[in-house]
């Protein structure tokens, strides 16, 4: 991905803006997944004490090179190495999708055992009804029913406080884009 990529997508930063201002002042923020950085340095920009993990050693490496001044570490978004209720808020952009729809619910648990009571949950993902897998440069990814993952969340504890949906624009994947904001009970 474009390191300015953001910078053409008036609706992704207006949902990435709306998540920092309901997790500044929180406690530390991780984006989980979090590839080259791109998400974390922007979010660090809007006021949040952003840090990221990701199994790519190779991406962890070019993250840390790109943004000497945010913290990344290797590991697992189901395996987290973070206390219980150690986040004020999870970024998972567009990262939940390589998940196979079957650990959904132990990525989700593992969200909601790290995430503060109240914290905030900001998921990025393709939408489409209905589930369905695609080929993708990492790994085989699916797309979700909004409402479909929005439940596997509330089952795990989250509640829903928004949603936006936004057509792919030109030269992107033909794919719907889905964001759901959610809450830890």
């Amino acid at each position: 991905m474009a390191r300015n990529e953001l910078d053409d997508l008036p609706l992704d930063r207006a949902v990435l803006a709306a998540f920092a201002e309901l997790a500044r002042g929180a406690g530390p923020v991780a984006e989980l997944g979090c590839g080259s950085g791109r998400v974390a340095a922007h979010l660090r920009d809007l006021g949040l004490d952003m840090s990221g993990v990701d199994l790519s050693p190779a991406l962890i490496e070019l993250a840390r090179q790109e943004y000497p001044d945010l913290r990344f570490e290797i590991g697992s978004m189901d395996a987290l190495d973070l206390a219980d209720g150690a986040l004020g808020g999870i970024v998972a952009w567009y990262s939940v999708i390589h998940a196979p729809p079957q650990e959904i619910p132990s990525y989700f648990a593992e969200f909601a055992r790290v995430l503060a009571p109240g914290g905030h949950l900001l998921l990025g993902f393709f939408e489409g009804e209905p589930l369905t897998a695609f080929d993708h440069k990492v790994v085989t990814a699916y797309r979700w029913p909004i409402d479909e993952l929005a439940k596997l969340a509330g089952e795990a504890g989250f509640a829903e406080v928004g949603r936006m949906l936004r057509e792919a624009r030109e030269g992107e994947r033909p794919f719907r884009r889905g964001h759901l904001l959610m809450t830890r009970g």
